[in-house]
């Protein structure tokens, strides 16, 4: 599928009016301006907050998604097809890289409050309101093993990081509802005068899956669907901060959990009705020695001794996988460089995961989720469940809903590296995909393209690049993914006849590798402290999905994109500063930023933050570049840089040739 069958034709211009959402304060506002934007209709428009807890008081919490739509959750994990094993890598005489099942969660845009109260009258039933709806455990279960498991990862001792995590981020809940309803409604500003919803423009011209929808639900939305992809040491609600921002404003969002030991601790729930690798015993070996006295050996997937006699347990636990003989492969000042036996075919295993959710997902769009409820394993009794699995859902609600066409892959670091190589296969293996995001890419992991001679090996579609600049001062890295970045600006610039391609390259300004992870909301101060994290957090993860929403508003077809009224457009993509990437060789390169004038800056910073606390307004002397989130509160950094300064695009569809072939100072 050529990428300019599936982009909108035309100019590249993302758009020019402002939704809701993150603003930027006016010098010249007062209170009286204050007031009347608070009273503009589309502020109006996002979902109402799920209700604080007495938790959240305490610990570490994540914030409400700003979007028109609250947002469902749900776990599903259900056997693989065709079990299998990748590579002959091998850890404690077993196959290392094994598919049994796989797991992923969704985030959605679900039924709305006063819909549910609708609903439940016309019923006449009791369900209890949206808000008493149990919303899922930010840590996964079982919490204490995977805290152990971050621990390992980052070779630290356990009691410290499951003590800290304990009193910080255990109780965490997601802003959003387990096995809520899927929205049935469009957005206010979607409708029309007479408040009911507007006819699906293109539905003639849709294909034959697109069409297969029941008579009966035509007027209700249909949602794209987004899979993203984590990066090492990542799990499925490690991203929830983007996956749900994303969902809340009308994406169907499948977040994997990758089971090729990339992340840091998982467990797979073996099913005894289909025949997996243990059952095959293809993997048996003996008794491994414990995972937490050999660094080598950090994956255990043999049953344990029970009261003197060895019981099979009904799961087995994968943890991060080091190379052997090279365990901080990822580190740029590694002379024997990256793993590519495991990390290649890692990444083999996560696109064989990729299409088995993809799969799932058809399921349950062709009408069939009852079926993909029986088979799931996340459900009472199993390990890393929770009680209520799948409960509840009405999986008639779900048919025909979702795009199967057009999907978006999004990946981070090691997912960014998935996503280019899913890319590239596209036009055979992965027609169903017509663009790909990524946030910050781990670009040495992606497999060389051992024949640059064939155009179906080269990158067609769209691409937006979103990276840190930790990791743009990482010379090797930048370089890996401007390369990737010019192949499918040229194959996408053929493939339309010379027209313009769709391809950006940019930098989120005094960010670091994990500002588009849940671990910089919940842990500002230490990202700011030991990686030197200069944005704001929040204001990261909202630049981070709002360039995404600008990239899909003129990627998408235009039914998919229905929802771009609340959007909010700041033109971040178009507005934003050209740049070169600046080259540093240090010991901390692509770990942390180097701050000049630190600790004066960190002391003006803390005044502003403890100035606006005890005021709890806006002064007319505040810095017109501090951005705000919809409730007027200030997401200052340690530098804020205005609007059109927080981003550098090195790439860009209005980017001339002499730019792109310009050597970086």
């Amino acid at each position: 599928m050529p990428s300019s069958g599936s982009t909108k034709a035309g100019t590249s211009k993302c758009g020019s009016d402002s939704g809701p959402g993150l603003r930027y304060t006016e010098p010249s506002r007062d209170d009286a301006q204050g007031q009347e934007q608070a009273e503009d209709p589309k502020s109006k428009t996002n979902a109402p907050r799920p209700k604080q807890t007495w938790r959240e008081s305490i610990f570490h919490s994540l914030p409400p998604y700003t979007g028109p739509y609250p947002v469902g959750y749900l776990e599903i994990e259900v056997p693989a097809r065709e079990p299998r094993h990748f590579s002959e890598i091998k850890r404690n005489h077993q196959y290392a890289l094994k598919l049994d099942t796989v797991l992923f969660s969704v985030y959605y845009p679900c039924e709305s409050e006063e819909h549910r109260k609708e609903r439940i009258a016309k019923e006449k039933g009791t369900t209890p309101p949206l808000s008493s709806l149990p919303r899922p455990l930010w840590l996964p279960r079982p919490r204490i093993e995977t805290c152990k498991g971050f621990a390992k990862f980052f070779n630290i001792p356990h009691a410290p990081v499951t003590g800290y995590m304990s009193l910080t981020s255990m109780f965490t809940e997601l802003p959003a509802f387990r096995n809520a309803q899927l929205s049935e409604e469009w957005p206010a500003t979607v409708k029309d005068d007479k408040g009911k919803p507007e006819k699906q423009p293109g539905e003639a011209g849709q294909n034959q899956d697109d069409r297969a929808i029941d008579d009966q639900d035509r007027g209700k939305p249909k949602f794209p669907l987004i899979i993203f992809s984590h990066g090492l040491g990542g799990s499925r609600t490690m991203y929830s901060a983007i996956c749900g921002e994303l969902a809340s404003f009308g994406f169907v969002v499948v977040a994997m959990e990758h089971r090729d030991g990339s992340g840091a601790r998982t467990y797979v729930n073996k099913n005894n009705e289909s025949p997996d690798l243990d059952s095959q015993h293809l993997d048996w070996g003996h008794e491994p020695p414990s995972p937490g006295n050999n660094p080598e050996t950090p994956q255990d997937s043999t049953p344990r001794k029970e009261k003197g006699k060895q019981k099979a347990k009904p799961y087995f636990m994968v943890d991060y996988i080091f190379p052997k003989d090279n365990a901080i492969d990822t580190s740029p000042h590694n002379e024997r460089g990256v793993d590519t036996e495991l990390r290649g075919a890692q990444i083999e295993m996560r696109l064989a995961e990729i299409e088995e959710a993809f799969f799932v997902m058809g399921m349950i769009q062709s009408g069939h989720g009852s079926q993909v409820a029986e088979q799931n394993l996340r459900k009472k009794g199993n390990i890393g469940s929770s009680s209520r699995g799948l409960d509840g859902i009405n999986w008639g609600e779900w048919k025909g809903r979702l795009y199967m066409s057009d999907v978006t892959l999004m990946g981070h670091s090691f997912g960014g590296a998935t996503t280019v190589q899913a890319l590239r296969l596209s036009e055979q293996r992965y027609s169903w995909i017509s663009q790909g995001i990524l946030l910050d890419p781990w670009g040495p992991a992606v497999p060389e393209n051992k024949n640059n001679s064939a155009e179906n090996n080269k990158i067609t579609k769209p691409i937006l690049s979103i990276g840190s600049e930790a990791f743009m001062h990482w010379a090797e890295n930048f370089d890996r993914v401007r390369s990737i970045c010019r192949e499918a600006r040229r194959a996408s610039s053929a493939s339309s006849g010379g027209g313009s391609a769709h391809v950006w390259m940019t930098t989120i300004r005094g960010s670091t590798h994990l500002s588009q992870t849940d671990f910089a909301v919940l842990y500002p101060n230490w990202m700011s402290l030991l990686m030197k994290t200069i944005v704001n957090p929040q204001r990261a993860i909202y630049i981070t999905v709002h360039s995404a929403l600008e990239f899909l508003k003129v990627t998408l077809p235009d039914e998919q994109t229905r929802f771009n009224q609340h959007w909010a457009d700041e033109q971040l993509l178009l507005n934003s500063s050209s740049a070169a990437a600046s080259r540093r060789d240090d010991k901390w390169v692509a770990a942390r930023l180097k701050i000049p004038n630190e600790f004066s800056l960190r002391l003006r910073s803390w005044w502003s933050r403890r100035r606006w606390s005890l005021q709890r307004v806006a002064s007319s002397d505040d810095d017109p570049n501090v951005p705000r989130d919809a409730s007027g509160k200030p997401l200052a950094g340690l530098l804020n840089w205005g609007a059109g300064k927080e981003i550098w695009v090195h790439l860009s569809p209005d980017s001339p040739v002499d730019d792109e072939e310009r050597d970086v100072v």
